[in-house]
């Protein structure tokens, strides 16, 4: 007898591709990224024991006006008599709670804009592209100033402004790298299979963008941050509320600079720098562990400094 053979052709299984190691274990194995999370870990700390390190209202006045670093208050007074230490702590909750939620919503639009414009393509790619490009158009800071201007005072309205004015980067960014995702075989495999459009994009596409995501989550935070600060040290948020913001605000209508109190706005605006240097480290960091580039020059100095010392 001879033996039936079946020319039909079997379809395999999406291939998984599955990374050596994740790339938080590698970021762990990062000095650069160890030392930007240690410093961020020290801010979200400081912040969540804020009421317990400075319990009370942070901006309650006390007898000492303008008062430089002492005991009693180890980062000095302002012109009105507040503790610069309880200004300094409060305002980290307010800035980083608006700058990690700026970051977690502008990247969440972004990866469902670039994804589904990426997937669907044609007239769905068309639409979300023109929708996403007259958002890069228009200028920011205009933008920033006029709804922060016109929109209620507020915390929530100053997270609405900048999530509405800091969305569209990373979706263009998200959108070309799912883009050349979309074209891969694991991905064709996968729609060959039959299994529908949202297990693909979110299943096959995303992990793969997982550094990406990383990155442009990083630099939404900083720019949360930054562009918070920027509005409030205009005047253009809410001057009742504590963070590092309006206590640069404030600072400059009390005349700080011209008084020679650089307590009353240097700590703010170290936090700031620290802060975005440290979310700046773990970005170049992710930079670092996917980019070849990255490593074959670091691979290159080593050997370098390895010659030099034998």
């Amino acid at each position: 007898m001879t033996a039936t053979v079946d020319a039909t052709p079997q379809i395999r299984p999406p291939v998984v591709r599955q990374p050596r190691r994740s790339l938080l274990r590698r970021l762990l194995a990062s000095r650069k990224a160890l030392f930007g999370l240690a410093v961020l870990a020290v801010f979200a700390l400081l912040a969540l024991l804020a009421p317990v390190l400075k319990s009370g209202d942070p901006s309650g006045i006390t007898p000492a006006v303008s008062e430089a670093p002492s005991g009693a208050h180890l980062l000095g007074t302002t012109a009105k008599g507040q503790d610069v230490v309880a200004l300094t702590l409060w305002g980290a909750r307010s800035s980083l709670l608006v700058g990690f939620t700026v970051g977690i919503a502008a990247t969440l639009i972004g990866v469902v804009f670039g994804m589904v414009s990426a997937y669907f393509g044609k007239i769905v790619d068309d639409v979300l592209s023109l929708i996403t490009n007259v958002f890069l158009l228009i200028p920011g800071l205009p933008l920033l100033v006029i709804l922060a201007a016109f929109l209620p005072a507020g915390t929530s309205t100053v997270i609405v402004v900048l999530i509405i004015t800091g969305w569209a980067g990373s979706a263009r960014v998200l959108r070309a790298q799912a883009k050349s995702i979309r074209g891969k075989d694991f991905v064709a495999a996968a729609v060959v299979n039959g299994e529908n459009a949202f297990r693909i994009m979110f299943r096959e596409i995303l992990p793969n963008m997982a550094s990406v995501v990383m990155t442009t989550f990083l630099g939404c935070v900083i720019f949360g941050i930054g562009a918070q600060a920027g509005l409030e040290f205009l005047g253009l948020g809410d001057s009742s509320t504590v963070s590092w913001g309006t206590n640069l605000y404030w600072a400059s209508n009390d005349g700080a600079l011209l008084t020679g109190s650089w307590w009353a706005f240097v700590p703010s605006g170290v936090c700031i720098a620290l802060v975005a240097f440290a979310l700046a480290m773990v970005n170049y960091a992710v930079d670092e562990i996917t980019n070849p580039r990255l490593r074959s020059r670091r691979a290159k100095r080593r050997a370098v400094s390895a010659t030099k010392e034998g």
